[in-house]
C-alpha cells in the first residue's frame, strides 16, 4: 500500500476532510492518506491532533517527517495559496510526486518559482481545479471557439479559478488582457484572448450553478452545465499522476490561470480598464 502525506496550513478544512476516503475508494485501498502536518490549528473546529485521530492518520511534527515517510505528497491549504511556497519547499525538493491544491499560487511570480523548484529537483508537480475534470467540459469541441460566457458561485479570490481553469483548458494560454466589469455583489471579468477571442466570468451569488455558454465561429452556441461527479474524476487522475509521475495539466495552463486571477484582482480595483497580462510561455 502506498502512503500519501498531507501538508496543510490547518487540517480541518473541506478538502482535507474529503480526500482520504476518496483516495482510498478510488484506488481500492492501494493508496491511503497515512501522514499529515498542519502549520497551525484551525480557528474553528478540530485541532490538527484531533483531525488526525478522527481520520486514522499519523500526525507529524514537521513537514520533513511527512516527506520522509510518504510515497506521494499533497500540499493543501486551498484557501490560503500564499502559504504554498513555504509548505511546498521540502516536497518540491523531494523528487516525490506532489500535488498542490487550488489555488496554486497567489501570483504568477510565485507560480513560476514553484514550477522552477520542482523542475530543478525533478519532482513531478501539478495543480488543478476539480472543475477541469467535468465530463461535460471534456465533450466540448475546442476548434472554432470565439466566446465563452461562464457563471458560477463563490468569491473572486478563491472561486474564480473554477471558471477560469476550464476556460483556459478550452481556449488556450494566450490570454492578453483582463477587465473587471462586475459589482461588489456580483464580481465579473472580461478576458481577451489572442485573435480577438473573449471569455467572461460572472459570480452572481451562492445559488448560481456552474454554467457555460460556448459560441463558435460558425455561429453555433453550446450551453454546458457540469452535472457529472468531477471530484471523483479528479481523484482518479490524481492517483494516476502519483503512479506515473505524469501530469495531465500543462504548467503553462496553470501559470496562465494564475496570471488571470492575479490581474483580475488588480482590475477589480479599477473597473472598466484593461489590465495587460504577461506574455504566455
Amino acid at each position: 500500500m502506498k502512503k500519501v502525506g498531507f501538508i496543510d496550513y490547518y487540517l480541518d478544512e473541506w478538502h482535507a476532510n474529503q480526500y482520504p476516503a476518496w483516495i482510498r475508494d478510488a484506488t481500492g485501498g492501494a493508496m491511503e492518506v497515512a501522514f499529515a502536518y498542519g502549520m497551525k490549528d484551525a480557528g474553528h473546529g478540530l485541532s490538527n491532533k484531533e483531525w488526525c485521530a478522527k481520520n486514522g492518520v499519523t500526525p507529524c511534527g514537521t513537514i520533513e517527517e511527512v516527506v520522509a515517510r510518504s510515497d506521494y505528497l499533497i500540499v493543501l491549504s486551498p484557501d490560503n495559496p500564499e502559504q504554498h511556497e513555504a509548505l511546498a519547499e521540502l516536497p518540491l525538493a523531494s523528487g516525490k510526486p506532489t500535488y498542490i491544491d487550488k489555488t496554486f499560487a497567489p501570483d504568477r511570480a510565485a507560480a513560476l518559482r514553484l514550477f522552477e523548484r520542482a523542475a530543478r529537483h525533478r519532482t513531478p508537480l501539478y495543480s488543478s481545479s476539480a472543475l477541469r475534470y467535468a465530463a461535460e467540459y471534456a465533450e466540448v469541441e475546442r476548434e472554432g471557439i470565439q466566446v465563452i460566457s461562464s457563471w458560477g458561485p463563490g468569491l473572486l479570490e478563491n472561486y474564480s479559478i473554477h471558471q477560469i481553469e476550464p476556460i483556459v483548458a478550452l481556449m488556450g494560454t494566450e490570454a492578453k488582457r483582463v477587465m473587471y466589469t462586475g459589482t461588489a455583489a456580483a464580481p465579473a471579468l472580461l478576458i481577451e484572448f489572442s485573435g480577438g477571442r473573449q471569455a467572461t466570468i460572472q459570480q452572481p451569488g451562492p445559488g448560481c450553478p456552474f454554467t457555460m455558454a460556448v459560441n463558435y465561429a460558425s455561429g453555433a452556441c453550446r450551453v454546458v452545465q457540469p452535472a457529472s461527479d468531477f471530484f471523483q474524476s479528479f481523484i482518479r487522475d490524481l492517483a494516476r499522476f502519483f503512479e506515473t509521475g505524469e501530469a495531465a495539466v500543462p504548467p503553462a495552463e496553470t501559470i496562465a490561470v494564475i496570471s488571470i486571477i492575479e490581474n483580475g484582482l488588480i482590475a477589480a480595483k479599477q473597473p472598466y480598464q484593461w489590465i495587460e497580462l504577461p506574455e504566455s510561455g
